[in-house]
């Protein structure tokens, strides 16, 4: 990606000038006194420069992206097409080879699923009819561990606690109550999703050893959300020690395409076409879908999405030390790719 600044006209290069196509209106006056009128052509901008003259652009597009304007904006809709065909494919390259370390934990984690005994199996070894018996004792300690740990992180008044912290008053400790009672309603009445899905991330915690929440804010929504998210779902490098400093972490998701149309028209997304996308399959995928007894269509009306914490140095982005020079550190940013 180039970030051009300002060009005048001649170091554009372009045609000569048509004044009776451009039809500007430009006042003359002395320098530093100079205030341009608003172009009469679609698309032109007039700028004075320390020296008293001016530049016009013709084509002010053309520049590339511009570090000024609000944080959280989408620099999809600024950098050229280029430059993101380039970072895509960085980071697929990182994902599929993210993807390729774990496999034998995905081969693990579905032969777990099947020591469950949730899905009966008709037996052709030694003989045709022969039965099978898969032992409860898995189960029983994940639904043990399953009840146990709900009754004590979600107990019935909520499941948040405040504390004073320093010198403690009347006043403090007021609002420290409001403040508990508040969220522990927000949580139990407003998100109501937080329950069950709080619920389910505890069963498959005890059989996978890590499972995920991942709370933001819903656009589409207009509140804040708790969502599950399983082991399978999250891909990290092999050396990942914790998410907190990996430089790569992937969280894949299927989305309807009528709701991923909802938070591209909020503003979320790139306003791009998108068509429906082949199932996700892997062994865990495969194994979690024979427990509960269903199987992929090609009538699935959904996409599915890569959101990617990642560390990326973009060019005209870059991180820069006191002086304005980049110092070729990699800062964080969330690319989202839908696959193919």
């Amino acid at each position: 990606m180039t970030v051009q600044p300002f060009a005048s006209f001649v170091e554009r290069r372009r045609d000569p000038l048509d004044l009776n196509d451009a039809e500007l209106d430009i006042e003359i006056e002395m320098p530093g006194t100079f205030e341009p009128r608003e172009a009469r052509r679609e698309g032109v901008e007039i700028t004075e420069d320390e020296e008293g003259g001016v530049v016009v652009d013709f084509d002010p597009l053309s520049r590339g992206p511009s570090e000024d304007g609000p944080f959280d904006r989408n620099l999809a809709e600024e950098l050229p097409d280029p430059v993101l065909a380039s970072i895509a494919n960085d980071i697929l390259s990182q994902y599929d080879d993210n993807l390729s370390s774990r496999k034998d934990w995905e081969d693990t984690y579905s032969k777990g699923l099947d020591l469950l005994g949730f899905k009966y199996e008709e037996r052709t070894k030694p003989f045709r009819g022969a039965s099978g018996v898969t032992h409860p004792l898995l189960a029983e300690a994940i639904t043990q561990f399953q009840a146990q740990a709900f009754n004590e992180l979600l107990p019935p008044d909520g499941p948040v606690r405040t504390a004073v912290m320093g010198g403690s008053s009347v006043e403090k400790e007021k609002q420290a109550q409001r403040v508990r009672e508040f969220m522990n309603y927000y949580l139990m009445n407003v998100m109501e999703e937080y329950t069950p899905e709080f619920d389910q991330m505890l069963f498959y915690l005890p059989l996978t050893g890590s499972t995920f929440k991942k709370v933001y804010y819903d656009d589409v929504l207009g509140r804040p959300v708790s969502r599950f998210v399983e082991a399978k779902d999250i891909v990290v490098p092999y050396a990942a020690s914790d998410l907190e400093t990996c430089p790569n972490v992937t969280h894949v998701s299927r989305i309807s395409l009528n709701d991923l149309r909802k938070q591209q028209v909020a503003g979320l997304y790139r306003d791009v076409d998108v068509l429906p996308g082949a199932p996700v399959q892997d062994n865990a995928t495969d194994a979690v879908d024979k427990i509960v007894g269903v199987k992929p269509t090609n009538l699935d009306d959904s996409c599915v999405l890569l959101e990617c914490h990642v560390d990326l140095d973009i060019e005209g982005f870059e991180d820069k030390d006191e002086n304005g020079e980049p110092t070729g550190i990699r800062i964080p940013y969330v690319v989202t790719l839908v696959q193919g």
